[in-house]
Formats: C-alpha cells, sequence, structure tokens
C-alpha cells in the first residue's frame, strides 16, 4: 500500500498552502498592540478601557483633547474595525483549499475498486485579485473613518471646551449681577430709613434681586450641564477639573474662500464616498470575475482486482494500481452570476450619485457654517466694541447717581438690566462662534493644532 499514496504525496506538496499572505499580512497576524493617540491596547483584549480621570485643578484645552483621543470608546471600535479589515484582506487572499475524496466499488473483496483521489480547485478570471482589492477598499474605509471620527472627537470637545469657558463666564456675570443687585437694595433701604424713598422702591429692590438669583441658580445648572458634556467625551460621568483655563473672548478666525476650497476635497465625507466608489468598482469587477467557471485538477490512485485468468491462489496479491488523472468544470449553462453583477454595476452607479449629493450637501453645510461664524463674529465684535463700554458706562453713572439722589431707582435697575442683557448677548454670540467654527471643523476635518485659529475681538 505504500507506493499507493506515493504520488498522492507528491501532489500534496504541489499544492498550495491553504492560504498565502504577504509579510506584511502575516505580522498583522500576531498579537499587537494598537495606538490611539499615544495609548497602547493590547488587541486580544476584550475588557473594556477603564475610565479615565482626570486631574483636579484647571484643564487646558491641549489636555482635553489629549484625554479624549486617548479614550473616547467609538476611537477605539474604529481601531477594532480597522484591525479587522486586515484580516478581511488576509482571507481574500487564501488559495481554495484541496479536496481529497475515496470511492469503493463493489464491496465483494475479490471484484473491489478503490480508487483516491486528490482535487485542487483552480480559481480563474481573476477572482482571487478582485477579492483581495475589494478587501483593500474596505480597510482604505476604515482608516478613512478612523481619521473622520479623530477629527470629528477634537472638534466636539474644542466646542464643548468652549461652552464651559461661556459658561463659567455667565457664572461669572450672575455673580456680578447679583452683588449689583444687593448693593442696590442695600442702597434702597437705606434711603427708605433716611424717609428719601418710600418703602415701594426696597420692595423693587428686593424683586429685582430676587429675580438675580434665579439667573445665578441657572446659570450654575448650565455651567454644571456643560462640565459634564465635556467630561463625558473622555468617559468621566463625574468632571473633576476644577475649571477650564483659556481666553473666552478669541474669536475663531474665519476660514479664506481659499483655505475652505482646499479643505473641501478631502473632507471626511468626500473621501468615504469616493473609497465607496472604489470598493463598488472591485466588487463588481469580483462578480465579472465569477462568471468564468473555475477549474478543479485532481490526481489519484486506483486499485483495481487482477485479471480473471490470474485468479486464484495468489488473487489477493496480484491487485495492480492505476494512476488517475481529471479536470472538471463546470458548465455556466443555468447560472451565469447575471444577476449579481447586475446588482454591483447599479450598486457602483449608486454609489456615484451618493457622492456627487454629498458634495451638495456638505457644500450647502458648509457655507452655513461660514455665515453662521461671521454674523457671530460681527455682532461679538459689535457689542465688544460699541455696546458693552456704553452700557458699563451708563451703569455706573446711574448707580453712582442713585447713591447721591440724583436718580431713581428704576433709572439704576434699566441701566444694570441693560448692562446685564448687553452682557448676555456678547456671550450667546461667543457661544455661536465657537460653535459654528467647530461645525466647520468637523464638515471639512482637521487633523492638525487641537487649538483652533482665533482672534481677539475687535477693540
Amino acid at each position: 500500500m505504500r507506493t499507493l499514496f506515493v504520488p498522492l504525496a507528491v501532489l500534496a506538496l504541489a499544492v498550495p498552502p491553504a492560504y498565502s499572505q504577504s509579510p506584511q499580512s502575516s505580522q498583522s497576524l500576531q498579537p499587537q498592540t494598537s495606538t490611539v493617540a499615544g495609548t497602547q491596547s493590547s488587541q486580544p483584549s476584550s475588557r473594556p478601557a477603564a475610565r479615565t480621570l482626570e486631574p483636579a485643578g484647571p484643564l487646558t484645552l491641549h489636555s482635553a483633547v489629549s484625554m479624549v483621543l486617548q479614550s473616547n470608546p467609538s476611537l477605539s471600535a474604529a481601531v477594532r474595525e480597522q484591525e479587522a479589515t486586515e484580516g478581511a484582506i488576509v482571507q481574500a487572499g487564501a488559495w481554495p483549499n484541496p479536496v481529497l475524496s475515496a470511492q469503493v466499488e463493489d464491496l465483494r473483496r475479490d471484484n473491489r475498486t478503490t480508487t483516491v483521489q486528490l482535487g485542487q480547485p483552480i480559481e480563474l478570471g481573476g477572482k482571487r485579485a478582485a477579492r483581495v482589492t475589494a478587501a483593500e477598499r474596505a480597510r482604505d474605509q476604515a482608516a478613512s473613518a478612523l481619521v473622520a471620527r479623530r477629527s470629528e472627537l477634537r472638534a466636539l470637545t474644542v466646542t464643548a471646551f468652549f461652552d464651559v469657558l461661556t459658561a463659567q463666564e455667565r457664572l461669572r456675570l450672575a455673580q456680578d449681577s447679583l452683588g449689583l443687585a444687593q448693593t442696590a437694595t442695600r442702597a434702597a433701604t437705606n434711603r427708605v430709613a433716611a424717609g428719601k424713598v418710600s418703602p415701594l422702591e426696597e420692595t423693587r429692590a428686593r424683586v429685582a434681586e430676587s429675580g438675580t438669583r434665579v439667573e445665578l441658580l441657572q446659570a450654575e445648572g448650565t455651567l454644571r450641564s456643560a462640565r459634564q458634556q465635556l467630561a463625558a467625551l473622555w468617559g468621566n460621568p463625574n468632571p473633576r477639573f476644577t475649571l477650564a483655563d483659556g481666553t473666552v473672548d478669541q474669536l475663531p478666525v474665519v476660514a479664506t474662500s481659499k483655505d475652505v476650497e482646499g479643505r473641501f476635497f478631502a473632507a471626511p465625507v468626500l473621501r468615504q464616498a469616493r473609497l465607496e466608489i472604489e470598493r463598488r468598482e472591485a466588487l463588481s469587477s469580483l462578480e465579472r470575475a465569477k462568471r468564468v467557471p473555475d477549474v478543479t485538477v485532481s490526481l489519484g490512485v486506483k486499485r483495481v482486482p487482477a485479471p480473471t485468468e490470474t485468479e486464484g491462489a495468489n488473487a489477493s496479491s496480484s491487485r495492480r494500481n492505476q494512476v488517475v488523472v481529471g479536470v472538471s468544470i463546470p458548465l455556466p449553462i443555468f447560472d451565469t452570476n447575471r444577476g449579481n453583477l447586475a446588482e454591483a454595476l447599479s450598486r457602483e452607479e449608486k454609489a456615484r450619485d451618493d457622492l456627487a449629493a454629498a458634495e451638495l450637501q456638505l457644500g450647502a453645510d458648509v457655507a452655513q457654517a461660514i455665515e453662521r461664524l461671521r454674523s457671530a463674529r460681527a455682532t461679538a465684535e459689535t457689542l465688544q466694541r460699541d455696546a458693552l463700554p456704553g452700557a458699563e458706562t451708563a451703569f455706573k453713572a446711574a448707580t453712582k447717581g442713585f447713591e447721591l439722589g440724583k436718580f431713581s431707582f428704576l433709572e439704576a435697575l434699566d441701566a444694570q438690566r441693560t448692562l446685564f442683557q448687553v452682557r448676555t448677548q456678547y456671550l450667546v454670540a461667543l457661544a455661536d462662534a465657537y460653535r459654528a467654527s467647530g461645525d466647520l471643523d468637523r464638515l471639512l476635518g482637521t487633523e492638525g493644532d487641537e487649538t483652533p485659529n482665533a482672534t481677539p475681538p475687535a477693540r
């Protein structure tokens, strides 16, 4: 029987391995670590990342962005997806497995015929190359999605950080307003005690002070919410930082038309749409290659009984072996893969239409974000240059005149309310500018500095 399997052993050595891979692909299968913004995590680990606790004390924008890029779970999920596509490329390049078959004819010992064959399917039409190309395009999409997610998280962090800065300024404004209201109440009380005004003035002052306390409570709630939203980006539901360290008066710079045009082509949504077209083209090539039937080559040994004239006492020892060589190919008569090819081509055209639609939508969104940024900057600069100085001067004059008895309490209260409203409008304009700048970075993508370009408002 030893000679029976000698040809099979030779064929087995000639058969390509179950899968083939490049040195880079083989290295990707080894246990490795993935780096997200400088932090390493073991690939096979399935445990969720530990919650990041920021140090107690002031928090800078750079520290906030670094913690988000290290610990945000959605970014880690994007890294895992990219790692998964590497395995898909390895699998796409695998050769078909050989097939070992055995057949016995006539179970009677003297007339038994045994056939053992080893077959190897051979893919034709470039199917393996088309599979690898499609898998590589999926890997490119995963890498692009990772970059887009990093840009989106950076933009969200910048927006949330400046929301905290604005909320802190609103709280400080509410505290100042409460102090002013308390001063006005004490002044009104003193004037009532001196008999200069009626007790109604004191009642109005206390009502105004109560309204200012309510505004202070609302400002405290807004600040707590902004802090929680910022800390949630790096996975901490209970913020530990004391305050956001930054300058709230720095307005984001409006990007020039040339800068927007240069960033528009590389926007994450358009990059993803173009990669989807390339992937669909590769899938169409794969379906087109599937229309070419594959060939299966087989080689084996057939053990047959001896001729009838030699049968006798030595019949079992006089059996002989025959080499069996075969080729099989399916006939594409009923299934020509026409439907799958038509579906792939339609989806390829759909991907091109999606790219055109994404370009139109992105253009509209970018134009809207730029217009919001310009409007917010103009509003903030106007308030900073014209309204705030006048409101502060009027309030100081009204307060001093009220203390000296030259102005009524209503005039002092009106000046206080005007100053509070102007400051509130200024902070709202700043917040709108930060959000518009963050939306612009999210739409166009940003992989540069963590700190956005900003300029102080005109004075």
